[in-house]
């Protein structure tokens, strides 16, 4: 078993590198099953993820090659099967992606519910009723999400709430239907542009991404083409408010700063500075934090990924702040592991009460998906004494080098392995 043990308490200073962004990747490397030919992505960031979902494209048929850890080379014009690995697809949430990438080029595909984080009913019926609506059968059965079609044909279609998972996944099928597709109150996050992009690089026509409709006429097939994957909002955030929780001075760097608007606004409500350059932002406190209330929301809102992150610096602040979690409907699943740390939050339903001024200490923890795992890290960062976090393979899938950056800023950070 891997542990993270971390001595807190010493501000963090310097400059830190952003990678590409995890959401887009898992989004854009199946996208190429959909080109039929070769592709190369560029700032892929280098975790989990990404090599699992490599490993369920080569399953299929596909040469996938890293010609860096950064760089993968998809050849998808040997993909053999339309029927995706189980162990690798339920590896992870993303691998949905593969049933429009599949159901457009092959007009069948058959996918394993997948899995990934585990923060309340995460159900998949948008993307099967854009399917629907495009004229596929979609089947449950046994575990399996299967999806066929004689011909795809465009159609409107609505969808009740502005779900990531499926404004990508129907723009990726609707590729190759016939006619014009137009999905209306489609979700609009910085990696639905970025996925739109590539697939107009490589002979789509897509338009409206990054608005709540989006169009798309249908084309026969798709190209080639060499992209370069959009920076990490969520590793941004993560690092701004590593910045505000340990009272250090953190500039980011090969970011976007627009997309953090959000949290931009929040941590100087907080009494943060955050300057702001063309590629970069330097945050650090201007004195005493102070709470605010933070409403989770489909972007442009506060993201629901960097939630247990503002939570955590929430509880170190001064007066009552209050967090609202809107997008998933159990996604506090974290805060008993931060109550080991000596945080004084009250969760009721979907909203956590916190009155500030906590000093956190360190203790044995354990996290419980991804980003509980970097809120946990950053609660670790602010404490006193050594913290010790396990299941640290939710970090993995989502964060580059972790630690290794953490130490360059000057934290007291170590990977080590241990007896279960």
């Amino acid at each position: 078993m891997e542990y993270i043990v971390i001595n807190g308490q010493k501000p963090l200073k310097g400059c830190v590198q952003i990678g590409g962004a995890k959401n887009a990747a898992l989004a854009i490397v199946p996208a190429a099953v959909a080109s039929g030919g070769v592709c190369i992505i560029d700032n892929l960031p280098d975790i989990n993820d990404v090599h699992n979902l490599a490993n369920a494209i080569e399953k299929l048929g596909a040469t996938c090659r890293f010609l860096d850890k950064h760089t993968l080379e998809i050849n998808a014009g040997s993909i053999n099967t339309h029927i995706a690995d189980y162990d690798l697809a339920t590896k992870m949430r993303a691998s949905y992606y593969l049933l429009g990438a599949l159901l457009g080029r092959f007009g069948e595909a058959h996918v394993p519910m997948p899995g990934g984080c585990d923060f309340g009913y995460r159900p998949i019926d948008y993307h099967l009723k854009g399917f629907e609506a495009l004229g596929a059968k979609c089947v449950l059965e046994h575990g399996w999400v299967k999806v066929s079609a004689e011909k795809l044909i465009g159609a409107e279609i609505y969808l009740d709430c502005p779900s990531v998972g499926a404004t990508i996944n129907i723009m990726i099928a609707a590729v190759f239907a016939e006619g014009t597709t137009q999905i209306e109150n489609a979700a609009r996050e910085p990696h639905i542009v970025d996925t739109a992009n590539f697939l107009n690089m490589i002979g789509a026509k897509i338009s409206g991404a990054g608005t709540d409709i989006i169009k798309i006429n249908g084309v026969e097939s798709l190209g080639c083409g060499r992209y370069t994957i959009i920076p990490d909002q969520i590793e941004t955030g993560t690092y701004m408010i590593a910045a505000a929780i340990t009272d250090g001075d953190i500039t980011v760097k090969n970011i976007i700063p627009k997309h953090m608007d959000p949290l931009t606004a929040k941590l100087r409500d907080m009494n943060c500075q955050v300057e702001e350059g063309p590629d970069y932002l330097r945050v650090y406190r201007d004195g005493e934090l102070k709470g605010c209330d933070v409403r989770t929301s489909y972007y442009p809102g506060f993201p629901t990924d960097l939630q247990p992150q503002m939570a955590t610096l929430l509880c170190t602040a001064s007066g009552t702040s209050v967090v609202t979690e809107t997008v998933f409907n159990n996604r506090f699943q974290y805060i008993n592991e931060l109550k080991r740390l000596g945080a004084n939050l009250k969760v009721d339903g979907r909203t956590a009460v916190t009155k500030g001024h906590c000093v956190f200490t360190g203790a044995q923890v354990g996290a419980t998906d991804l980003r509980s795992g970097a809120a946990l890290v950053l609660a670790g960062l602010a404490a006193r004494g050594e913290t010790t976090i396990g299941n640290v393979y939710h970090l993995d899938r989502g964060y580059e080098c972790f630690e290794s950056k953490f130490r360059s800023l000057g934290a007291d950070i170590t990977r080590i392995e241990r007896d279960e």
